[in-house]
């Protein structure tokens, strides 16, 4: 039942996460409070593995998923979940292109589609950086705004953004740099 349960949940992401695998996030964030299969703090975690690894980050998200939940066979399982609808509108699309090219409803559904996977990303992004930069739990028991802030986080976080912004290199240095750094701090 449980293979059956992630087709399905992965099936309804893959079909409405519309704007690429950080769309996905919103959808895998309502899947972690309906289900209780992962924790709010996990996704993070899922991020982070499935931007160092080949591959779209939502598929990569999806069988990290059915691999917690249901090992092997349940990452297969939800990854299929998440790309069969992809399939099955590529495939209708790419049968009927060249009639709709022209047609101002498809113009206007794009049109529309736009600003929706740009909400969609800023959810993504809000629920990220509430995660990877706030501390909620300890601004609730304390109730004082500096402890609303993990300053170590937030110090990175600035650092990261900064070194991006300036030095423009490949993305998996910045990651390589960030698992080194958390390691460190860690240790």
């Amino acid at each position: 039942m449980i293979y059956l349960k992630l087709f399905w949940e992965f099936l309804k992401i893959g079909l409405f996460a519309v704007g690429g695998g950080m769309a996905t996030l919103p959808f895998l964030q309502r899947l972690s409070v309906q289900t209780g299969w992962f924790s709010q703090d996990l996704i993070t975690d899922m991020i982070a593995v499935s931007e160092s690894t080949p591959g779209p980050i939502g598929i990569n998200m999806a069988t990290y998923v059915g691999c917690n939940i249901a090992g092997i066979p349940g990452g297969i399982i939800a990854t299929i979940g998440e790309v069969l609808p992809s399939v099955i509108i590529v495939i209708i699309v790419s049968k009927s292109l060249e009639r709709f090219r022209n047609s101002p409803y498809v113009g206007s559904a794009f049109y529309g589609l736009r600003p929706a996977v740009t909400g969609l990303i800023a959810a993504a992004l809000i629920g990220v950086l509430k995660v990877a930069v706030f501390n909620f739990a300890a601004f609730q028991a304390s109730g004082a705004l500096p402890d609303l802030f993990d300053l170590v986080k937030l110090a990175l976080f600035a650092a990261f953004f900064v070194l991006i912004r300036k030095f423009k290199k490949h993305p998996i240095v910045y990651i390589a740099a960030g698992a080194v750094l958390g390691l460190v701090l860690q240790l």
